[in-house]
């Protein structure tokens, strides 16, 4: 991977369909067709990314401006890497980016990643240290395992943007950036309020590769005011 590719798929397949096997549930046979018929997951095997949510930051960043060459980055919720392959990519080897998960990750050249659990006592330390200084871009991709009710499901990806602003606002330099995934539920408010007043500029996004269909969206807070 190098350079500034397309941030969305550059071609399109044939559609495929998957039959429902003995001991396979009906969803897990809808999320395989999904899958297999997703044209960036078919993109990020090609293009070497490690999964689709790499076409998320790079429309961010197409977007918004995020990612710039000398930067120190840090990525919460790191596994499987996409996110750091792509700060990588666009750092074009000069900054620093550090991966944090507890899921355990293959090396990625150019990143340092540390297996730990975001809510251990030991993380923030361990992330500063590895950052050698201010943070200029702090990224959550961080959800957890939903539940299948929206707002139960709200509520804890909610705590964890939360919980990264919290570190966030610890690491970042005057002038750095913060990204984190939230689900469309409308108890992000406080934290709204909180990033307003820390930031110049707030916004909601919802890039091309997050699916339709899901309630995932992305708050872009840049201009840090320290």
């Amino acid at each position: 991977m190098a350079g500034r590719g397309p941030s969305r798929p550059t071609g399109r397949g044939m559609t495929t369909r998957v039959k429902t096997a003995k001991r396979r549930r009906t969803s897990s046979t809808r999320w395989l067709e999904r899958q297999l018929n997703d044209p960036y997951v078919a993109e990020a095997k090609k293009r070497g990314y490690r999964s689709r949510a790499a076409f998320k930051l790079l429309q961010l960043d197409d977007k918004y401006g995020l990612l710039k060459p000398g930067q120190r980055i840090v990525d919460l919720g790191a596994a499987p890497g996409g996110w750091c392959q792509v700060a990588v990519e666009r750092l074009h080897g000069q900054g620093t980016v550090v991966g944090l998960d507890y899921l355990e990750m293959d090396p990625i050249p150019g990143v340092t990643l540390l297996q730990l659990d975001f809510y251990d006592e030991a993380a923030p330390g361990r992330l500063t240290e590895a950052l050698g200084g201010k943070a200029d871009l702090v990224l959550s991709d961080m959800a957890a395992p939903t539940t299948g009710h929206a707002q139960t499901d709200h509520l804890r990806i909610m705590a964890l943007a939360e919980a990264a602003w919290d570190f966030a606002r610890g690491v970042l330099a005057p002038g750095g950036a913060f990204v984190a995934k939230l689900f469309q539920g409308g108890a992000e408010q406080d934290l709204l309020s909180q990033l307003k007043r820390d930031f110049a500029r707030v916004v909601h996004a919802k890039p091309p590769a997050s699916r339709a269909d899901s309630s995932e969206l992305y708050i872009v807070a840049t201009g840090f005011r320290g």
